[in-house]
């Protein structure tokens, strides 16, 4: 691995804003440490791109952190990981943390044997994903469901739109009547949609997302390679975007020691 030290900062990149999600449990777990955030909006969403296509985004967004000096590069998108991680990890001499659907986590919480998977169709057409839940008990049942549009509309600012609800219930009340008990988000972006899909499923289905157990391997990695930064001065976060910066600037704005720049690429 190429000599990296601990003042490094750690990349993260996304098809958009919805690994803000993740972002928010790394600086959580990970407070003294300095972060670089490429939302590629522009692209978003990913799920709907070949696999070429997400490795060739993939590419561009990791050559753009190195460039920034990062130590190490999550890749805070279900579809980027599913689709391109393999190719990152094979041809960069660098850490990658990726991110995939929390099926396992799921599968042992059920007690109805159903669990449902919220997900991009980039995610649940990967060989990744068909690797991870082919591994699951085969007595549960998985409701696999596209999330189409939901991507589009968070990105736009559109979160608590009626559009949004309608597209909601629609895909989630179909998966109630199969006594799913579990929904698992497969996508950074879901997260902001927690509240909605809350009123929908009820108290009885567990919500279960990525972003905690991304932090810990974070937080993991770093310790393997000793890049974990021990310094404790103020540090700056900076999100850089390739798309209006509004919906960005909203969703971060009670977080501090950001910067945000808007990228032309």
């Amino acid at each position: 691995m190429t000599k990296s030290n601990p003042q490094q900062p750690i990349g993260i990149f996304d098809s958009g804003i919805g690994g803000t999600s993740i972002w928010k449990e790394i600086n959580n777990l990970l407070p003294n440490e300095e972060t670089i955030y490429l939302s590629d909006s522009k692209n978003a969403p990913y799920g709907q791109k070949s696999k070429d296509a997400i490795i060739e985004l993939s590419i561009k967004n990791t050559e753009f952190l190195l460039n920034k000096n990062c130590k190490t590069i999550v890749v805070a998108c279900n579809t980027a990981t599913t689709n391109a991680i393999k190719y990152l990890r094979k041809n960069y001499d660098i850490p990658f943390i990726g991110i995939e659907p929390a099926i396992k986590p799921a599968s042992l919480k059920t007690k109805t044997n159903c669990i449902g998977i919220l997900a991009t169709k980039g995610t649940l057409n990967s060989d990744l994903f068909e690797k991870t839940s082919s591994n699951i008990d085969a007595t549960i049942k998985i409701i696999e469901q596209v999330g189409e549009g939901l991507v589009e509309l968070i990105e736009d600012g559109n979160i608590d739109s009626v559009e949004m609800t309608t597209l909601l219930k629609s895909y989630l009340q179909p998966m109630m009547l199969q006594k799913m008990d579990c929904l698992v988000l497969g996508c950074t972006h879901y997260p902001y949609l927690i509240s909605q899909i809350k009123d929908i499923v009820g108290k009885n289905v567990n919500i279960i997302d990525s972003g905690e157990a991304v932090a810990k391997q974070t937080k993991a990695i770093l310790e393997k390679h000793k890049l974990v930064n021990l310094n404790r001065r103020m540090k700056t976060h900076t999100f850089y975007i390739n798309k209006n910066s509004d919906v960005l600037r909203t969703i971060l704005r009670k977080s501090k020691s950001v910067r945000i720049e808007e990228l032309t690429f």
